[in-house]
């Protein structure tokens, strides 16, 4: 069956980082921002991890955030669920600091660019751990547009989280795609490598792969932007993948 759809994730992939280097400066901003509020930093770290691990046991019974909110709410009681805007507020506002502790690879923007010009069907398949504001912001700072992309997960939108199988199930879902159509490109073992198991082909970035597990990834296509480019056009345009 011939590969139509390429689906990117972001963090790592699109958006070269140093994920503890990011997670660090990501919760400094946060943590300023709502400590007039009365939140404790300490606490307030360990609630966003709490609720970051209920998303991603979400079992699509509801959307992740939901299943953050909730939990968050359970932590710190009603009380959190009015500061609700103040969170919205960060993201609109000093989350955008948090571009300092990211890179910028221009072959990115270039690469999915070239994609679409060569015809494929372009999604943004991010672990959806965040709102849209922040997943928006984050695409820009890439050099892209959300609009770039025909649909990006963010925790409204979703009901599971990467490396549940079910996250992919439910992106293809609401793309009407066939595993078979799509190309997974990631930068983390586990967590894109866990499309395999739906039968979707998977490209390795791995100009900031994550390898936790030590996973032997020796038989799966990877590389940089230039061998991505040369393994779609050599591989998957005008035929099936696999020729």
């Amino acid at each position: 069956m011939k590969i139509t759809a390429i689906l990117f994730d972001l963090d790592g992939t699109l958006l070269p980082m140093d994920q503890d280097a990011f997670t660090k400066g990501y919760f400094s901003l946060l943590t300023a921002k709502l400590a007039p509020r009365g939140y404790d930093p300490g606490r307030l770290v360990e609630a966003i991890w709490t609720g970051t691990a209920a998303m991603v046991k979400n079992d699509g019974s509801r959307p992740n955030e939901a299943a953050f909110w909730e939990t968050f709410a359970g932590l710190f009681g009603e009380r959190a669920l009015e500061d609700k805007p103040l969170f919205e507020e960060f993201y609109a506002n000093e989350f955008q600091q948090a571009r300092q502790f990211c890179g910028f690879n221009p072959l990115a923007a270039q690469a999915v660019r070239q994609i679409k010009e060569w015809g494929f069907r372009t999604a943004l398949a991010t672990n959806p751990i965040f709102p849209a504001v922040a997943t928006e912001s984050r695409v820009r700072w890439v050099g892209l547009e959300p609009s770039e992309f025909e649909w990006y997960t963010t925790y409204e939108n979703a009901s599971f989280c990467k490396p549940n199988p079910s996250y992919y199930a439910e992106l293809l879902d609401k793309l009407a795609l066939r595993p078979q159509e799509c190309l997974m490109v990631g930068n983390d073992a586990a967590e894109d490598l866990a499309a395999q198991t739906l039968g979707v082909e998977v490209f390795l970035l791995t100009d900031c792969l994550i390898n936790r597990e030590g996973r032997d990834i020796s038989a799966c296509p990877q590389g940089g932007f230039d061998q991505l480019l040369e393994f779609v056009d050599r591989r998957l345009r005008g035929g099936a993948a696999g020729e």
